[in-house]
């Protein structure tokens, strides 16, 4: 059995409870257009796969697509850039996690849907100098669960992809993790539920981020 060096973490779901302002900031735009709004617990099976993805299963059906779609879009990370760190907080424990699985000698990065150009200010302002690497969705780059995306971190890091372990709390990131080489871990804190997580290859599940210290000094 190849030797684990490094963990690759989603964000939304994962990390960081991001729902509340995810929904708030997407409410806020389809307001703001005339559209009706959801529930917060909604924005759990809307996230996932990027945030015009996102968007577009917030829009009433035959509305997901032109101008007005396209509005709500830009409405959204408009303000969402401006509020994207009102309610967001890291889930209980994962800080600690992380300080002490780099302690062990861990390599750590974000790999995530959520664009690059959120997901870097959001992880610098709320867990500094827990990651080596960050990497958002970014134009010309396929989305999760495409392995483009982890296969970079993967090169940043120095780790090749039978030496990472990826974890997450949605379907979109345990095939990440499968179609890139990695050992697939889910979370069960987050967005979605065990039967998701199972029924798209996980290998294992964790309920506690501390759990996750068992699993890589057993890999």
């Amino acid at each position: 059995m190849t030797q684990i060096k490094a963990v690759l973490f989603d964000l939304d779901g994962t990390v960081n409870d991001t729902v509340t302002d995810l929904a708030v900031s997407v409410n806020y735009a389809l307001n703001k257009n005339g559209l009706p709004t959801h529930p917060v617990d909604a924005y759990k099976l809307f996230a996932g796969n990027g945030m015009r993805v996102m968007v577009q299963r917030a829009m009433p059906e035959g509305q997901k697509e032109g101008e007005l779609y396209e509005q709500v879009v830009a409405d959204y990370a408009e303000y969402y850039a401006l509020h994207s760190m009102d309610n967001t907080k890291p889930y209980d424990d994962v800080p600690e996690l992380i300080d002490e699985i780099r302690k062990m000698g861990y390599k750590t990065a974000v790999v995530t849907n959520k664009p690059d150009v959120q997901a870097k200010p959001l992880i610098a302002q709320m867990l500094p100098g827990k990651f080596d690497v960050v990497i958002g969705q970014m134009e010309g780059i396929p989305s999760k669960p495409d392995p483009a995306m982890p296969l970079m971190a993967m090169k940043e890091l120095g780790v090749t992809p039978d030496e990472c372990v990826f974890v997450g709390d949605s379907g979109v990131d345990i095939l990440t993790g499968l179609n890139s080489g990695a050992y697939p871990v889910g979370v069960l804190w987050g967005f979605r539920g065990r039967e998701e997580l199972l029924e798209n290859g996980a290998k294992e599940l964790i309920s506690k981020p501390m759990e996750l210290i068992d699993i890589l000094k057993r890999r």
